[in-house]
């Protein structure tokens, strides 16, 4: 028994004239926190380098999560000051979907092989993105032609050959290339 206290007040001895010693270079790496990057970095390199090179990515992640939840207040602004018409659409966007099993059966029938679910989602919502795009422009021709209501089939094929005319629809036949690197 008496060893173990023997062994306690050695610890706490050195313990102690470790904290005077220590105790100085933590007020300093505190004071350090709060300082610039830079100034940071000039007495940090005087000093043991603890490890704290990953401390940038705490604050990486507390940005990603700030700006995370702004733009969630964004959307809650901007879906609040909306119109009845307007978030009746929002939500018929948000609801709508590709059914997955149709979207699976016709990527086997064009690649021959069999699709994982990943894969069915993705191609699903780069589907959705697709419609929106043709849609958008299909309701842009409607209005630049003076009319209103629902779309009509005139609307989307115009858009779908203003879109080709840009480039950002492909044609739909094969093009052989222009070049042969046999």
């Amino acid at each position: 028994m008496d060893e173990i206290l023997d062994d306690l007040k050695f610890f706490n001895t050195t313990t102690d004239s470790r904290k005077d010693s220590e105790t100085s270079d933590t007020a300093e790496g505190t004071a350090n926190d709060t300082e610039t990057d830079t100034d940071a970095k000039d007495k940090k390199s005087n000093t043991e380098d603890d490890g704290d090179g990953a401390e940038p990515c705490p604050k990486k992640i507390k940005t990603k999560k700030e700006l995370e939840e702004e733009e969630r207040e964004r959307m809650q602004v901007l879906v609040s000051n909306f119109t009845e018409e307007q978030l009746d659409r929002y939500e018929m966007y948000r609801r709508s979907a590709f059914p997955k099993a149709a979207v699976k059966r016709l990527m086997q029938t064009i690649t021959g092989c069999s699709v994982s679910q990943n894969v069915v989602i993705a191609m699903s919502g780069i589907a959705k993105v697709f419609v929106g795009e043709v849609v958008e422009e299909a309701l842009d021709v409607m209005e630049t032609q003076g009319e209103s209501g629902a779309l009509q089939p005139k609307f989307i094929r115009e858009a779908v050959r203003k879109l080709r005319s840009k480039g950002r629809m492909p044609i739909g036949r094969f093009q052989p290339p222009y070049f042969r690197l046999n």
